[in-house]
């Protein structure tokens, strides 16, 4: 068992959407769907929800065993299942490394407040 915890602090990734490199950043971080899943009910993609995914993204490179050297942070995906639930999702490398390691579950928790977001990730 690996126990991953990582904390974001909104404004970061609320500049990163403000400033001119906004598409670039997206799409490096973050998969299409999280994207969606992250906007809020003007459409607008909401920083306090993509900067929990990226705490889950640091979280589950620490919980995976050999600090998840080469792993695209777009291979590990945050899914919102329609309960409101979170899971992970790995691809790429990051599958690889949990399949060498023999990890058989990830759970996830997120959280976000007072300009904070954070999240825990215990693989098994």
């Amino acid at each position: 068992m690996r126990i991953g915890i990582d904390l974001v602090a909104v404004e970061s990734v609320a500049r990163s959407l403000r400033g001119e490199h906004r598409d670039h950043y997206l799409e490096r971080i973050y998969t299409a769907r999280e994207v969606d899943d992250c906007r809020g009910p003007s459409g607008r993609v909401e920083p306090e929800r993509l900067a929990a995914r990226f705490a889950a993204k640091e979280a589950t490179i620490k919980a995976l065993p050999g600090a998840g050297e080469g792993v695209r942070l777009t291979a590990i995906e945050v899914r919102t299942e329609p309960s409101g639930q979170v899971r992970l999702e790995l691809s790429g490398r990051a599958a690889e490394m949990a399949s060498e390691a023999g990890v058989s579950e990830l759970a996830l928790s997120l959280t976000h407040e007072a300009g904070f977001a954070a999240a825990s990730v215990v693989s098994v």
